[in-house]
C-alpha cells in the first residue's frame, strides 16, 4: 500500500461541514465515495488536516489515504475530478512516506475571512463572503489586531463546545486588507480552536463599530470568558487557505 497526500478545494455552501456525519452531506463523504469507485467498491478511508464547519470553504484542505493503485499525480487528479461533484476539486496528489499524517504532522495553517461591505448586498457573493453593510472604523480594527498576535490562551475566543483542554495557541500573522467593498482578514498560526477565527473576526467587528474598545482585548483574554468577546462571524466568509508541514 502506498500513502498519498492530496489537496482539495471546495465550496462548503452545500455541505454540513467536512467530516462525515450521521445526518447531512459532507465533503469527506463525497471524497471517499469517489475513491471507492476508483477502487472497484473497496472502502478507502481518508484523514484530513482538520474539519471545517457547515458553510465553510477550503482552498487548500489536505488529506491522506492509502491505496494499492500506483498512479501519477495527473492521473489521480483527472480520475478523481471526473467522479467528484463540481463544488469539490482535487488540486494535487503526491506520494508520501508511510508515516506521514495529514493531521498530526501539521505545523501551521492559514485561514482567510472575506467580508463584503457594500451598501447593497451582492447576490453573487452571498455564499462566499459575509455581508456587513454597517459602518466600520477600520483604524480601530487595525489598532486591536496586534493584541491577537503571539502566544495566548484563547479560551475567550473559542466556542464553549470545544473539546480541547489546552487552549493556548500562537498566531504569527493577522493581516487586514481593504479592497473595493471588501475587507479580508488573514490568520496564520500553529493551530486554531473551534470557531476561533470566526469569533476573533466577530470581536474585531465589535471593535470597528464601537461596541468594544481596542484596549479592552487584553482584559477579555485574561477573563477566560467567551461571553465577553464578540459574536461568531458567519460561516460563509471563512476559508481554510493553506496547511503547512515540516
Amino acid at each position: 500500500m502506498q500513502r498519498y497526500k492530496g489537496i482539495i478545494a471546495y465550496d462548503g455552501s452545500g455541505y454540513s461541514g467536512y467530516q462525515i456525519q450521521i445526518n447531512g452531506k459532507t465533503v469527506q463523504e463525497v471524497l471517499e465515495k469517489a475513491l471507492k469507485k476508483m477502487h472497484k467498491g473497496i472502502e478507502i478511508k481518508t484523514v484530513s488536516s482538520g474539519r471545517t464547519d457547515a458553510g465553510v470553504h477550503a482552498y487548500g484542505q489536505v488529506f491522506h489515504f492509502d491505496s494499492s493503485l500506483i498512479l501519477s499525480s495527473d492521473r489521480w487528479v483527472n480520475a478523481m475530478n471526473g467522479l467528484l461533484p463540481t463544488d469539490v476539486a482535487l488540486q494535487s496528489v503526491e506520494k508520501v512516506s508511510q508515516d506521514f499524517h495529514a493531521r498530526y504532522d501539521v505545523e501551521g495553517k492559514t485561514y482567510k475571512y472575506f467580508l463584503y461591505t457594500g451598501k447593497i448586498r451582492n447576490p453573487f457573493e452571498r455564499n462566499f463572503t459575509s455581508y456587513y453593510p454597517y459602518k466600520l472604523n477600520i483604524d480601530r480594527i487595525r489598532e486591536a489586531a496586534p493584541y491577537f498576535v503571539g502566544t495566548h490562551d484563547f479560551t475567550s475566543f473559542c466556542s464553549a463546545k470545544t473539546t480541547k483542554e489546552n487552549k493556548i495557541r500562537t498566531i504569527s500573522i493577522l493581516d487586514i486588507e481593504e479592497r473595493e467593498n471588501k475587507i479580508i482578514f488573514t490568520f496564520t498560526g500553529n493551530g486554531f480552536l473551534y470557531n476561533m477565527v470566526r469569533i476573533i473576526v466577530g470581536t474585531l467587528l465589535h471593535v470597528g463599530n464601537g461596541k468594544i474598545d481596542p484596549e479592552d482585548i487584553p482584559a477579555i483574554f485574561a477573563a477566560h470568558d467567551r461571553q465577553l468577546a464578540g459574536k461568531t462571524a458567519p460561516a460563509e466568509g471563512l476559508y481554510l487557505w493553506d496547511v503547512y508541514y515540516k
